[in-house]
């Protein structure tokens, strides 16, 4: 999902820091529920869901660029337009984390099952 006044770019287009748990000097942000966190999330993504954005809105860095990801691109989309709002340098991951994982991008899940978001 995308929208013209919000910045968005591919799942292709984020950083491949992003496919480990390494560092980068942008951060990975998924917004998605814990539930659909656990099946299967970037391995270098942090994660806060989006109603909590706002409470935690002090654990981001304003020096960092930020993606921000969630399933298809909707509530990612909705988080960017705050983030950036408020100061920060955020950009929506189009497609979400359907689309990094049809992109063939890693996934890690927690607990003992298989990574999968489709």
């Amino acid at each position: 999902m995308t929208s013209p006044e919000i910045p968005s770019v591919p799942v292709d287009a984020v950083p491949a820091e992003f496919d480990d748990a390494g560092t980068t000097p942008a951060m990975l942000l998924d917004v998605r529920e814990d539930d659909e966190w656990q099946l299967g999330h970037a391995p270098g993504a942090v994660h806060i869901p989006m109603a909590d954005i706002p409470a935690r809105a002090e654990e981001l860095d304003y020096d960092r660029e930020i993606y921000v990801v969630c399933r298809q691109g909707g509530r990612s989309l909705q988080v960017v337009r705050y983030l950036t709002h408020i100061g920060f340098d955020a950009v929506n991951v189009s497609g979400g984390m359907v689309a990094w994982q049809k992109a063939g991008r890693p996934l890690a899940a927690e607990g003992d099952h298989e990574a999968k978001i489709y």
